[in-house]
């Protein structure tokens, strides 16, 4: 277990995923964040951001061999802050059938299934207007119908309508964010999301350090 003190958020380092794109974004805007893939320091963590692209079954095999499965459940049942980001949303869930299927963190009940769009282009892939369904510090500032960035295949099909946060549309509704307590998750990519995208990361920076944005 490393030595160096824990950071206040930690992006965690599963040898997948967009990383050097996350953490350029997280420094433009304005974050103490540190790239980890040591479970000490993760568990040790204020807060974290689960980035992720990739398959469901590679992501919760990597983070199992990693020694990071358990600080990320624990972090999860204590509801302390965490932003997970495209899979990283999607493995909050209890399951995702993507292949053979494979069972994710169970936080919030509901599966991940192919995206289904009829007539357009899966995966979706370019900006999309997302409208939140209810009031959260995670979109302070930005206006219902800003335009993020995604690029994904499958979607989310939460069980309890109050855990999503946000839709799209896509050839019908689309989750696009979801919130249970300090638990957070978007399906789009902030990190290239532009302006909007740095400020929902400030905006859960502010969220970690329990202030405002």
């Amino acid at each position: 277990m490393s030595s160096a003190p824990s950071p206040p958020i930690a992006i965690v380092d599963y040898g997948a995923g967009n990383l050097h794109s996350v953490a350029k974004a997280a420094a433009a805007a304005g974050l103490c964040a540190v790239v980890t893939g040591d479970p000490g320091r993760v568990a040790a963590a204020q807060a974290i951001i689960l980035p992720g692209v990739g398959a469901f079954a590679q992501c919760m095999a990597e983070l199992a061999a990693r020694g990071l499965t358990e600080p990320l459940r624990a972090h999860l049942a204590a509801g302390r802050p965490l932003l997970g980001i495209c899979l990283g949303l999607q493995v909050l869930f209890e399951r995702g059938e993507e292949g053979a299927g494979a069972a994710g963190f169970g936080h919030l009940p509901g599966t991940v299934c192919r995206l289904s769009a009829p007539g357009l282009k899966v995966p979706h892939m370019g900006w999309n207007a997302v409208r939140p369904l209810r009031s959260s510090p995670l979109f302070d500032g930005i206006p219902s119908g800003a335009y993020f960035y995604f690029v994904h295949s499958y979607q989310a099909m939460a069980q309890d309508r109050h855990d999503v946060l946000a839709v799209a549309d896509y050839g019908g509704p689309v989750t696009a964010a979801v919130q249970r307590g300090q638990v957070f998750a978007v399906q789009f990519h902030p990190e290239k999301s532009s302006v909007v995208g740095l400020r929902l990361l400030r905006n859960f920076a502010a969220l970690a350090a329990g202030g405002a944005a």
